[in-house]
């Protein structure tokens, strides 16, 4: 449990006035009985969390001890093609850990701790509805061979919010009697306790890697590098399949020589079983003006490696933020480039899709 604490310890609850109502609600509340409770109309609109800069200076603190629980109203499920075929309705959004170019705070404020959702079973059954009526894969893709693919943890962790209630477990078991579809959810910790979910091959977990160094710096509040690659043949063995991000790929002086050392590791680590199922995502490194700032505010030697103008250029992304990305044209070339190195260490790595 000690390891859990460092991670979440939550002392204070915001809740919308149905949670109660529901039977995850009630079972979330049951878990936390001396938490405060803090009545209030919506899970977006909490003045004290969300839009308030001052809290910048509390961040973790709030991460670590606050939770919030609400109703899901949208039930979509929409169309992917990356990661995915599609991503489902959120059990949650928000995270406790804090890593420095995580892109949800600036959508849910600057603190943003876990949000949890209590309507789970609605969550469920639109999921099944949705998976019925795909009817079978029509033939094998960058996705998946046979399965239509379902990602889970868009806005969050599953890993951390399976410390907070059974949500997870539910998730792998309807997966597990879907017979047309997986789950899947990448995630930055190790939680054990998903070992006993039984998924029977049938919900991916990636691990997202980086080189340590770099990631003692981002990563912040996660679990060590060399955990989460010791964890790929556990998890395997319990029934899950394991894939790897190679997330975000961070440019710097020197970053050729991290990302060899890491690969590395994995291969004198994993299994020949594990490396019989292994495939890969590849995702560079995009930031956010908005986010720099805040950053600053909290974390500005992150800022050294994430905010590079000098390599950097500015996209307007679909939902209107300011982003930056490595330049085009260079940015192919970098991509390339470590394609190359992975493939020199772990051949029998195949990326299902770079980014």
């Amino acid at each position: 449990m000690s390891a859990e604490r460092d991670i979440v310890d939550i002392t204070r609850i915001f809740h919308e006035p149905a949670v109660a109502d529901f039977p995850r609600g009630r079972e979330i509340l049951g878990r936390f009985p001396d938490a405060e409770r803090v009545l209030v109309p919506s899970h977006w609109n909490i003045p004290s969390l969300h839009g308030n800069q001052g809290s910048v200076e509390d961040w973790v603190r709030i991460k670590r001890s606050t939770l919030v629980l609400g109703v899901k109203k949208g039930l979509t499920v929409r169309p992917n093609g990356r990661s995915a075929h599609f991503i489902a309705p959120s059990t949650s959004n928000g995270c406790a850990m804090a890593c420095a170019y995580c892109y949800v705070p600036r959508r849910k404020g600057f603190a943003n701790p876990i949000s949890l959702f209590v309507n789970t079973q609605a969550i469920g059954e639109a999921i099944r509805r949705h998976a019925e009526k795909q009817g079978r894969l029509p033939e094998p893709d960058q996705v998946d061979p046979s399965l239509w693919v379902y990602d889970l943890g868009e806005n969050g962790d599953l890993s951390v919010d399976a410390m907070l209630s059974d949500t997870v477990r539910d998730l792998v078991g309807l997966f597990r009697d879907i017979p047309n579809a997986k789950g899947s959810f990448a995630t930055k910790a190790v939680n054990r306790d998903l070992l006993g979910y039984d998924p029977q091959g049938k919900t991916r977990i990636r691990f997202s890697l980086m080189p340590a160094r770099i990631a003692r710096v981002v990563d912040v509040r996660t679990t060590a590098m060399s955990e989460r690659i010791a964890a790929i043949d556990d998890f395997l063995r319990a029934g899950y399949e394991v894939h790897i991000n190679f997330s975000p790929v961070i440019l710097y002086e020197g970053w050729e020589m991290d990302w060899r050392a890491l690969f590395e590791e994995i291969d004198d680590t994993i299994s020949d079983a594990a490396k019989a199922q292994l495939k890969c995502e590849i995702i560079m490194l995009t930031h956010n003006a908005g986010l720099h700032a805040v950053n600053l505010g909290w974390h500005p030697k992150a800022e050294s490696l994430l905010w590079r103008p000098d390599i950097q250029e500015a996209k307007r992304s679909e939902g209107g933020g300011d982003n930056l990305r490595y330049r085009t044209g260079w940015k192919g070339r970098w991509l390339t480039r470590f394609k190359a190195l992975l493939h020199e260490r772990m051949p029998y790595c195949r990326v299902r899709y770079a980014f």
